[in-house]
């Protein structure tokens, strides 16, 4: 699938996030378990698929067949961004098949010493024909990763950063001013809990959105509950 046909595919549309890491209960050390999220994912009409880890793109590409915007997740020292911040991880994910590497945009520490705009140039100059995903938390680092020639922006960081506003639902005035900004899809994740928040984003420019936890994140739904009963 090359890029405008990706972009036809998800436009207006809800691309679900299947992911699992360490320490958290849906990760299983054996044997890779987010497929069956994928699948459900599939089955209730989502037109592709985000998730972390090698070898979740595989299995999901393998259980879906539909495009995988893919990354991984990983903490090195000196690093404050973790969503596939070096060239280790997004030669990982092209030999994996990932439909869309998503890296981290942020203009955050590097431990490699490189700013994040040398190292996307370089990601761009071995990889020219891939589709690449900026996650990034603020409107002055998505116009920067739109300049770079990022093929799509993301609001995925808004929220995680020290440059962001900590807010309990989801960014939709970055949403807003990037949509009218950037001549790129600007797809807005993070902090989408319920329905009419989803909507609200689309509404608000969102080429389409990507829901994770609200969908596929039983202990985060679980708590959400809980804390609602608790403090009634």
């Amino acid at each position: 699938m090359n890029k405008q046909e990706l972009f036809e595919q998800i436009k207006g549309q809800m691309i679900i996030s299947c992911q699992a890491i360490p320490g958290e209960p849906l990760y299983v050390e054996e044997k890779s378990v987010m497929y069956l999220m994928a699948r459900a994912a599939k089955m209730a009409g989502t037109p592709a698929i985000r998730t972390s880890s090698i070898r979740d793109v595989a299995a999901i590409k393998e259980e879906t067949g539909l495009p995988v915007i893919g990354l991984v997740k990983i903490q090195y020292p000196g690093f404050e961004s973790y969503i596939t911040p070096t060239m280790k991880e997004v030669d990982e994910l092209v030999v994996v098949g990932s439909d869309v590497i998503a890296l981290d945009c942020t203009l955050r520490a590097r431990g490699d010493g490189k700013t994040v705009n040398e190292f996307i140039k370089e990601v761009r100059q071995k990889y020219p024909d891939a589709i690449l995903m900026a996650d990034i938390s603020n409107y002055e680092e998505g116009v920067n990763a739109w300049k770079l020639g990022m093929d799509i922006v993301g609001t995925t960081m808004s929220g995680y950063t020290a440059d962001s506003p900590h807010m309990d639902g989801p960014d939709y005035e970055l949403v807003s001013r990037l949509s009218k900004t950037v001549d790129v899809p600007v797809i807005g994740e993070g902090k989408i809990h319920y329905p009419d928040q989803a909507v609200k984003m689309l509404d608000a420019g969102a080429f389409a959105i990507v829901v994770g936890g609200a969908i596929t994140r039983p202990l985060e739904i679980a708590n959400r509950f809980m804390d609602a009963v608790k403090n009634r």
